[in-house]
């Protein structure tokens, strides 16, 4: 009954204590699934914003909940999915205006894509989408336009060759003033 014998099944062996080296950084989490387009409906599934397909990992985001009144400015795209209200100054970057997001402010990008609804002055020296969504009341001043169907727009255009004379050189059909020969 109380006899020293051990057991002919094996038991299992007590696992061992992790070892966890605070000193380090976390590393980044890999993202499981990517996008992919749905054939039946023609959508792209919503992609996690990490190092996946175009993205390149220096995006930022403003999140549904939150609400910026001030300046915004910064050297990294942006996606604005809350409620801003001031200035946005990103020279050489992507600002993205998601579906939910409400922004009364003027904007300076690269390039600004609007899903949700803008009130103020857009100038982009690259491009400005307006889709099919979304809604635009200001000026907009750009090299290229995009308004898709059902886009609203209230406002005036001014596109801005400066970036084509200067990587065109001088207009082929530009006036030459003539010179008058005196005899």
């Amino acid at each position: 009954m109380w006899s020293n014998k051990r057991p002919e099944t094996p038991q299992a062996a007590e696992p061992e204590p992790r070892k966890f080296n605070f000193n380090e950084p976390p590393k980044p989490a890999t993202a499981a699934w990517e996008g992919t387009t749905n054939m039946a409906t023609g959508t792209d599934a919503i992609r996690p914003l990490g190092n996946t397909g175009d993205r390149t990992g220096t995006g930022a985001r403003l999140g549904s909940s939150l609400h910026v009144k001030g300046e915004i400015s910064g050297n990294e795209d942006l996606l604005i999915d809350g409620t801003v209200e001031g200035l946005i100054t990103l020279d050489e970057r992507k600002l993205t205006v998601g579906a939910s997001a409400k922004v009364t402010a003027d904007i300076i990008a690269r390039e600004v894509v609007v899903y949700g609804t803008v009130k103020g002055n857009l100038r982009a020296k690259d491009r400005i989408e307006i889709k099919k969504d979304g809604s635009v009341n200001g000026d907009l001043t750009t090299a290229r336009i995009m308004i898709e169907d059902g886009a609203y727009f209230k406002g005036s255009v001014e596109i801005d060759r400066t970036s084509d004379k200067e990587s065109s050189g001088a207009n082929a059909f530009a006036r030459t003033p003539a010179t008058a020969k005196t005899i």
